[in-house]
């Protein structure tokens, strides 16, 4: 396990980062003309062959890969990887890139505050209040007087629920599996489950755009491999702290492209929220 290039790791982490951005801002175009399901599918279909192509070459191969000792687990976290991804691309279309990644990255909050049930991890007093104060900083941004307060506000929230309870579940199948046993389910599973779903929303799609799905899929196995390479040689809690700068690069996406704006309340909210999962993260490193 190489784990002894800490700045190499962090740049790459902050290339990964922008790449999501870039993707989300390229899903964002395409689920403004075309059908959400559709769009994710697709993306699927690109992410599985790169999943399967990546396995064939590790120790053991495909079969050694595939062979989990939690099967429905793997199951049911990939089938909600893929629901999570078409709420997270819905709420891009109703709210913009700026306000959806706002609410959203409030994720790791619910991740602490849910590893003691759902884990039996212990949760101490300081990390509740940081809880607490990170959905303060949510509150902040749902501001109802002139903020992103909505029914559509909920849609990215729905999405940050379903993504912490899909990283909970996935350190649940890493006591039982290999991380890359996880990764071939996540993309074969996920493909599957991505196309019983989209496959009924199938529309012809203009050349230009296929053009755009094509490097948004490609983007999207550059963005995994990269991130598979981060976490290969530097240590995941180094690293976790620069995930947050995929709301800055899609911000800046939002505000240049689609002509979003930031609201005062939606930056103060989200430095609240940043602020208060940086520290639970700095305690669950402490206490390791």
């Amino acid at each position: 396990m190489a784990q002894q290039n800490q700045a190499l790791g962090i740049w790459l982490m902050v290339a990964t980062m922008f790449i999501f951005a870039v993707q989300d801002g390229m899903s964002r175009h395409l689920a403004d003309t075309y059908n959400v399901m559709m769009v994710v599918m697709i993306r699927y279909w690109f992410f599985a062959a790169f999943v399967i192509a990546f396995a064939t070459r590790q120790s053991g191969g495909l079969r050694a890969i595939a062979r989990s000792k939690k099967p429905w687990l793997q199951l049911f976290r990939s089938a909600l990887l893929v629901l999570e991804i078409c709420v997270t691309v819905l709420s891009f279309v109703y709210l913009g890139l700026v306000e959806s990644h706002a609410i959203f990255i409030c994720y790791p909050l619910i991740i602490a505050a849910l590893s003691g049930p759902v884990l039996g991890e212990h949760v101490g007093w300081r990390r509740w209040g940081a809880i607490g104060v990170g959905f303060v900083g949510v509150l902040i941004v749902l501001q109802p007087s002139g903020g992103v307060f909505s029914p559509y506000a909920i849609i990215p929230l729905v999405g940050a629920l379903m993504f912490a309870l899909y990283g909970l579940l996935t350190r649940f199948a890493g006591r039982h599996d290999s991380a890359m046993t996880s990764f071939f389910w996540t993309g074969t599973i996920g493909a599957l489950t991505a196309t019983i779903i989209g496959i009924t929303f199938w529309e012809p799609m203009s050349t230009p755009d296929w053009g755009w799905m094509i490097a948004l899929s490609l983007l999207g196995i550059l963005g995994h491999f990269l991130l598979i390479k981060c976490y290969e040689i530097a240590e995941a809690s180094a690293l976790q702290p620069f995930a947050y700068l995929q709301l800055a690069f899609a911000s800046a996406f939002g505000v240049m492209l689609f002509g979003e704006i930031i609201r005062p309340n939606v930056a103060l909210g989200s430095v609240i929220i940043i602020g208060a999962g940086l520290f639970t993260l700095w305690r669950e490193r402490r206490k390791r």
